[in-house]
């Protein structure tokens, strides 16, 4: 991510994101980790989730099951649906989700690997 910021590439952090990641650091007590995370928030910018993302995800979720491919539980709230709305909601034409998840999140938004992002 450091080579990411230091390239002038726009690296944004969607809040659900932040959001599963914080629930664990704070479930396990990791006050330096939390840190962390609190000091990324300075160097990055934050994608906040608005309606619009939560009306694509309901409607991604929606899709996944229709075509009987779910990509979370039925009652279980599927962040990477509302990652990929969040994604898609921005004004740009490049954005890519560098994740771990690319078969899920691919289906509704560009992603793929961290490494296998192209920078120039």
């Amino acid at each position: 991510m450091q080579t990411l910021i230091t390239s002038n590439i726009r690296v944004i952090i969607p809040e659900i994101a932040d959001y599963e990641v914080r629930r664990e650091l704070l479930r396990a007590n990791k006050v330096r980790g939390i840190a962390r995370l609190d000091e990324l928030a300075n160097l990055v910018e934050y994608l906040p989730i608005t309606t619009t993302a939560m009306r694509k995800a309901a409607m991604f979720w929606a899709q996944a099951r229709q075509q009987g491919q779910p990509t979370a539980g039925d009652k279980t709230i599927d962040s990477d649906m509302i990652l990929a709305a969040q994604a898609t909601t921005l004004d740009v034409v490049d954005v890519v989700i560098a994740t771990t998840n690319v078969g899920h999140l691919s289906r509704f938004a560009t992603a793929d690997l961290w490494q296998n992002i192209n920078l120039g």
